[in-house]
Formats: C-alpha cells, structure tokens, sequence
C-alpha cells in the first residue's frame, strides 16, 4: 500500500512540488519577527539567535516529513460509508492508513523536504546539520507515528459525531501554537511549559527540533538528548494504546451512513 500510495501521488507530484514554498515563505516570515524580537540581543531565553535560525529551519523540513491527512480521509470514509468496505476486509484500516501515509510521505521526502533543505542551505545560508543524526532521525520517526495516532484518533470521533471537521481545526489550532511550530516552548509561562509534557503537541515539533539542535530544555527541566526521546517514545506508545482502544469501542459504532 505505501508503494502504491506512492505511485499514486507521484502522478501528481506537482501538486505536492508547489508546497515546497510554503516552508521557505513561513520561514522568511518568522525570520524577520524573531530578528525584531531579539533586536540585536544574542540570547534570548536561553536561545541563541543563530540556534532560533536554525530551529524553524529544521521545524519546516519536519513539518514536510511528519504531515498528515489521516483524520481527514478517515471522516470522509465514515461519513460518505464508504469506510464499509474497509470493515468487510480482514486489514486493520489503521495499518492501511499508515501504510499510506508512509508512502505518501516518501514522495515528500523527495519532491518536498530535499528541495527545501536546499534552499536553506544554500540560498539562507543555514547549517543544517543536526546535532546528533542518529538521534534526531529517531525523534522525526517518532513525530511521524506520534502525529499519525492522534490524528487518527481524532478521525474516528466521526464514528461517534458523523462530522470532525470541528474538532480537526480546534485539534490544528491548539497544534500549531503548542507543537513548537510558531514559538518555541520555552517562552510560554512556565506552568504551561510543564503541562506540555503529558500533551501529545511537543512530540510532534519541538521534541525533535530540540533534538537537532543538540540540548532540551522545558518547564526548568534539561533532558538528555536519549531521555528526552525515550520520553518521546513512551508518549507515542501510549497513544498507540489509545488509538487501539478507541478503535475497538468505535467499530461497534460503525452503522455505514451514506453507504
């Protein structure tokens, strides 16, 4: 499935070709708010501003590697019927999705993320060589299946609901402030900061962005770089127990409207 996934999507890799502005755009954008935010200072609450270049750089490439569209396609299913046909086959959807995501993600790799890490570091001039590579590939690995259960979680609300939409855009809200994405987490009051170690947001960021850049630190707490990604991975299994339970009670739910 992720091979054909691919094929499928790389009859279309102009379509995907054209995201790779979106990266290099959001970049510029938030390059030129941090520059007015430091105002010639060179640290800032305890990060560099040649580290904060860096880190919406590697928070852009992540982005390209770990998005996902399981949610979306899962409420489509249920909600046209379609997802009966899923049912009636002895294949765990979940373990289909992912195998499309999988696939679907490849071809980013490729027609996305290569071309935008090229930008960066040639065009912007970015070292973007992580800190630790094995780690860090270790940390996007874990983003990437981190980002998959939740937003499959968030798709099978449809089995109860019909309709996630609402609950997808609060879910994309709270995301792109709490993942690390717009800010890092260290400038968030620090209660906040501690609360975001029992969330799924930092996993899917600013976990792995930390990763690149070689320290961790959040709420008052410095990780190691292999705590803070063990850390990370009983997160990500957790929610696999999640997703898994929420999948059995939800298939009893399943009535095929609009089949």
């Amino acid at each position: 499935m992720a091979f054909v996934t691919y094929k499928e999507w790389g009859a279309y890799r102009t379509h995907s070709m054209v995201s790779i502005l979106v990266g290099p755009i959001h970049f510029i954008v938030l390059y030129f708010i941090w520059t007015a935010v430091y105002g010639g200072a060179e640290v800032l609450n305890g990060i560099e501003y040649s580290q904060m270049i860096r880190y919406f750089g590697v928070t852009a490439l992540i982005g390209y590697l770990t998005m996902d569209f399981a949610d979306w396609n899962l409420s489509m299913l249920i909600r046209t019927g379609k997802f009966l046909t899923f049912a009636l086959r002895p294949l765990n959807h979940r373990f289909f999705a992912l195998s499309q995501k999988i696939g679907h993600r490849t071809l980013g790799f490729f027609v996305e993320f290569i071309p935008c890490l090229l930008i960066f570091t040639l065009l912007f001039k970015i070292d973007m060589r992580p800190a630790h590579y094995g780690w860090f590939i270790l940390s996007v690995s874990l983003a990437f299946l981190m980002n998959f259960f939740v937003n499959y979680c968030i798709g099978m609300t449809s089995f109860w609901f019909v309709q996630s939409e609402g609950i997808r855009s609060v879910y994309a809200l709270l995301g792109s402030i709490f993942s690390g994405m717009l800010i890092p987490l260290v400038f968030f009051p620090l209660p906040l900061q501690f609360v975001q170690f029992f969330l799924p947001f930092q996993y899917t960021m600013y976990v792995p962005a930390m990763v690149f850049l070689g320290n961790y630190s959040l709420g008052d707490i410095n990780l190691s770089i292999p705590v803070i990604v063990a850390i990370q991975a009983a997160a990500v299994l957790i929610m696999f127990v999640v997703s898994e339970l929420m999948y059995k009670a939800a298939i009893k739910q399943f009535t095929a409207v609009g089949a």
